[in-house]
């Protein structure tokens, strides 16, 4: 993945912002919820402009399904003229896997879900649509922000904020995104297979070049830093990479980009999956992020921990919780038995073994760019396009914050070696601080996620919970499906 240069941003605004306007398509004097973490808002008032008729008013599950409800562009004007616009949501939300709902959820109660206009954008892939998300909230308005506990975008945007007020950290999030394009499902029947940056992938006329090539126009079109795309190893596999954004901006930025796949490829009679591994002789689709942790404007310069490679101190705690709570946060990473077909030694996906090492593509954890203050960051690679991006970071940056809270010592050696850490005999892994592996299953993922305390006190015993009873369900019904 591509790193861009520089990119500042301010956290001096408060994560929720009242805006104001004077003119909304003909409206006055509204009053909007927002998160305060857009580069740049699309302007309400220009959307009859821009063509669009509809909003489709969205949200991620804790199955990774996007759902939403579309409004007509002028109901959804005079849904902002209320007092907290937003619409009624059934409280089994969280609890839905695919048609049915999972024990302990009623059909009994309702959550508000309160638009937030700073992530309102164009549909690039659906002409006539925008797509903004928004926050759960409990239905009875007492005068104050009041998050839901299970509410995905919420959970982030608090750790987030924790970050930011209490420790002065603040991140930056790239994504990249592997896929297949396939002709058929069944079997599942490649495009093509050529292979890594292979020019025959994106052969002039073929249907898989013209696919990308609107894929690339519709993401740019939509605002979004497309840095670069390409073929990837697996036949008819392509990565797409989207520049660093603030997280819940960044998550909100991956949730359009897969949308945007999946709708262009289906236009063109094609099926885009994220499937961590068709094949196990083939090479896996991932879905790594890259991670930069840096010090709050006008908070003191953090000391200088490491000179090769640099790191500092925040860096360095930051780094040591992540390989501390790898293992707990991996079920929100990797949430399907599927996941962990993709996660091997020796596939280029990161391995089995907890730890890191400057430019190691067979470390979970990798830190790139080490040399460049602007544009050092870590890569996660166990993680993949099954997983919520909203809790898949919230858990990442959970795990990273508590080693940032709790000063913990990286004790974890640099593995930038010839050898692999699978390579590595019991003895050298030892040297290296290496001594854990991570959860080889779904159920090890799991156990891991109920028993580690400090994580779960992060993210929310609530969230905890009910994820893992979801996770249960989605798991065993997945499981069926390969048997059958």
């Amino acid at each position: 993945m591509s790193w861009t240069a520089s990119r500042s941003y301010s956290l001096q605004n408060p994560l929720f912002t009242a805006v104001t306007s004077s003119t909304i398509g003909g409206h006055t004097d509204h009053f909007i919820l927002q998160s305060g973490t857009a580069t740049q808002q699309l302007p309400l008032g220009a959307l009859p402009e821009l063509g669009v008729s509809f909003i489709r008013v969205q949200w991620v599950d804790f199955t990774n399904v996007v759902r939403y409800r579309v409004l007509p562009l002028s109901y959804f004007y005079g849904l902002l003229q209320s007092h907290r616009p937003g619409l009624t949501v059934t409280k089994s939300v969280m609890g839905l896997v695919f048609d049915s709902i999972v024990e302990g959820f009623s059909p009994v109660g309702e959550y508000i879900y309160v638009i937030d206009l700073a992530s309102l954008r164009l549909c690039t892939y659906a002409p006539g649509h925008a797509a903004v998300f928004g926050f759960f909230q409990p239905k009875t308005d007492i005068g104050a922000e009041i998050g839901v506990p299970v509410c995905p975008r919420t959970t982030l945007q608090r750790i987030v904020r924790q970050a930011a007020e209490i420790y002065h950290a603040r991140f930056l999030v790239g994504t990249e995104t592997e896929f297949i394009l396939l002709k058929s499902t069944k079997p599942p029947d490649a495009v093509n297979n050529k292979g890594w940056c292979a020019s025959a992938a994106l052969l002039t006329g073929a249907a898989e070049t013209q696919v990308m090539n609107e894929i690339a126009i519709a993401l740019i079109e939509a605002g979004i830093e497309l840095q670069v795309f390409h073929s990837e190893a697996a036949g008819g596999q392509y990565e797409v990479v989207i520049g660093p954004l603030r997280p819940l901006e960044a998550a909100d930025v991956l949730v359009h980009t897969r949308e945007t796949i999946y709708n262009i490829a289906n236009k063109h009679g094609l099926r885009a999956t994220f499937a961590p591994r068709l094949n196990k002789d083939k090479y896996g689709s991932g879905a790594h992020v890259h991670i930069s942790v840096t010090n709050s404007p006008g908070s003191p310069t953090p000391t200088l921990w490491s000179e090769d490679p640099p790191l500092t101190s925040l860096e360095a705690r930051f780094l040591a919780g992540l390989l501390t709570h790898l293992s707990a946060v991996t079920v929100l990473t990797q949430p399907l038995p599927q996941s962990y077909g993709r996660m091997v030694d020796g596939a280029h996906a990161g391995g089995t073994w907890v730890c890191w090492g400057v430019d190691n593509r067979e470390a979970p954890i990798r830190l790139t760019n080490e040399t460049s203050p602007k544009s050092k960051n870590f890569e996660i690679k166990n993680i993949d396009g099954t997983s919520n991006p909203y809790l898949a970071l919230a858990g990442l940056l959970a795990s990273g914050l508590i080693g940032i809270r709790d000063r913990l010592e990286l004790t974890h050696k640099n593995c930038a070696i010839s050898k692999t850490a699978a390579e590595m005999s019991v003895d050298e892994r030892k040297t290296m601080g290496i001594c854990k592996r991570l959860p080889l299953d779904v159920d090890t993922a799991r156990k891991h996620f109920i028993e580690d305390e400090k994580v779960k006190e992060l993210l929310g015993e609530e969230m905890v919970r009910v994820f893992v009873q979801v996770n249960k369900v989605v798991s065993s019904f997945m499981d069926r499906i390969l048997d059958i």
